[in-house]
């Protein structure tokens, strides 16, 4: 008998040997590839103590790219696509069926794919949509509604506990990209030439020219940083509100918003009169919360 297999490990033990399994198994020539899927790898972490928290924290750092530090275009302007993924409670049907609804109620999405458990979306077309989508923007940038593509992927965990994974490209860092180099290189280029076109009137050609060109690209570099900072807090503002849609499954609440404040001042000041205003179930419902 192996004495090796009995013996107890401590976690920092532990956390060692799995790492150096790891970097063992991923050196062999000889060892077999293979893929494993998001839910599995939640589904063997639990079983060796790991919490979803923390592999959560993980995979969200390798999608991201920042266990190899990502591109240049990644640290400037953020990723291009944002993912976010989280093990909540639920069945697959149930809650596939609530995010649909959420995206397409909610957030005037066109279904474009459901295979399985893969859900794809896009902005819907209709003049509708796109109306109700563009008054919806006066109070609030809406990154889900207005996005490029957004994939859902869920896949059970356990009997009661499913992954939930959404994949949003906001379809923006391309553009913004473009109009940070374009316009970056036609502004340098006139501060430049003016710059040089001026200090030659006030010394030497050859002292002018450098100067110019430094001047060029300070402003070209603060151009691009400058629309790449701006570029990254869009990334953040959209990567907290898909956090917030998970926080919303996680905890059970729905994901519809909360009802417009005038709606709620009707119910509150005017009684009867809602069951003219906003219709018969929903003034005998204001008038039951207030009665």
């Amino acid at each position: 008998m192996d004495e090796t297999k009995g013996r107890s490990l401590t976690r920092r033990e532990f956390d060692a040997v799995i790492r150096r399994a790891a970097e063992l198994a991923s050196s062999d020539p000889d060892a077999a590839e293979g893929a494993l899927t998001e839910a599995e790898v939640f589904r063997i972490a639990g079983e060796v103590g790991l919490s979803e928290g923390h592999v959560r924290m993980a995979l969200a750092e390798v999608r991201s790219g920042l266990d190899d530090g990502g591109g240049f275009l990644d640290h400037v302007f953020g990723p291009a696509l944002i993912r976010a993924s989280r093990v909540v409670p639920g069945t697959p049907d149930k809650l596939s069926q609530s995010v649909d609804e959420f995206l397409v109620s909610t957030q005037l999405l066109q279904r474009v794919r459901r295979t399985g458990g893969l859900l794809s979306y896009r902005p819907a077309e209709d003049w509708a949509s796109q109306v109700a989508r563009a008054a919806s923007f006066s109070s609030r940038k809406y990154f889900i509604a207005s996005a490029r593509l957004v994939e859902v992927q869920i896949e059970p965990v356990s009997a009661d506990r499913t992954l939930v994974q959404l994949l949003v490209d906001p379809g923006t860092r391309t553009n913004d990209v473009l109009a940070a180099t374009i316009g970056g290189a036609l502004a340098s280029a006139a501060a430049g030439t003016g710059s040089a076109i001026g200090l030659s009137m006030l010394g030497p050609l050859a002292v002018a020219v450098p100067v110019g060109a430094l001047i060029a690209g300070g402003v070209w570099s603060a151009i691009f940083f400058g629309t790449g900072g701006a570029h990254r807090r869009k990334v953040r503002d959209v990567q907290a509100e898909v956090e917030g849609v998970l926080d919303s499954l996680e905890s059970g609440a729905s994901l519809e918003p909360p009802p417009p404040a005038w709606r709620k001042w009707v119910k509150r000041h005017f009684h009867g009169v809602a069951l003219d205003i906003l219709g018969e179930e929903e003034g005998k419902t204001a008038k039951t919360g207030n009665g």
